[in-house]
C-alpha cells in the first residue's frame, strides 16, 4: 500500500476510533503532502514520488524535535508533549531505520563498493549509501561513520 493510501486509511481509522490528536496529526501530514505536490507542479510532476514523501516526513519529524527542545527550554512541557505525540504519529509512517550494526555494515559495503581510501572519496561513499539505502538509513548518523572509516 502506498503512503498516500496509508495516510487516508489511518485517518479514517483514527476518526472512527475518536482519536482526535492522531486525526489532527495525520491531517497535518496530508496538508503538508498537498503543499509538496503543489510546489512540484512547475516541474511537471502531478504527485511527488514515495522517496520525496519519506523525505518530507523526515523533515517534519526534524522540525518537531527542534520545537520540543525549544519548548522544554521555555518551560512549556504541555506543548513539548503535543509535539512528541505528533512525532510518534509521523514516525509510524516512516520505514524502519537501520540499527547501528546494520548502518556500520552498510557503510563498510559502500566503502568497499566505491573503492574509497581517503576523505576526498567521502562524497562517492555517501552517494552510494543514498542510492542503496535512502529510505532506511539515517544519513546524519552515516556521515561520521564514513568519516571515521576513511580516516579523517
Amino acid at each position: 500500500m502506498s503512503l498516500r493510501a496509508r495516510f487516508l486509511e489511518e485517518m479514517k481509522a483514527s476518526m472512527k476510533a475518536g482519536d482526535s490528536a492522531r486525526t489532527s496529526a495525520i491531517r497535518m501530514v496530508i496538508a503538508k503532502l498537498k503543499d509538496t505536490d503543489i510546489a512540484a507542479r512547475p516541474s511537471g510532476v502531478a504527485e511527488v514520488p514515495e522517496e520525496q514523501i519519506v523525505s518530507m516526513l523526515r523533515g517534519m519529524v526534524k522540525s518537531r524535535r527542534e520545537s520540543v527542545e525549544m519548548y522544554r527550554q521555555g518551560n512549556r512541557p504541555e506543548l513539548a508533549e503535543k509535539e512528541e505525540s505528533e512525532i510518534a504519529v509521523i514516525e509510524s509512517f516512516l520505514p524502519q531505520q537501520m540499527d547501528d550494526a546494520a548502518t556500520q555494515a552498510a557503510v563498510d559495503a559502500a566503502v568497499a563498493a566505491t573503492g574509497a581510501t581517503t576523505i576526498k572519496d567521502m562524497g562517492k561513499v555517501m552517494a552510494e549509501l543514498r542510492a542503496k539505502h535512502a529510505a532506511t538509513l539515517d544519513m546524519a548518523k552515516a556521515g561520521p561513520l564514513v568519516k571515521a572509516k576513511l580516516g579523517a
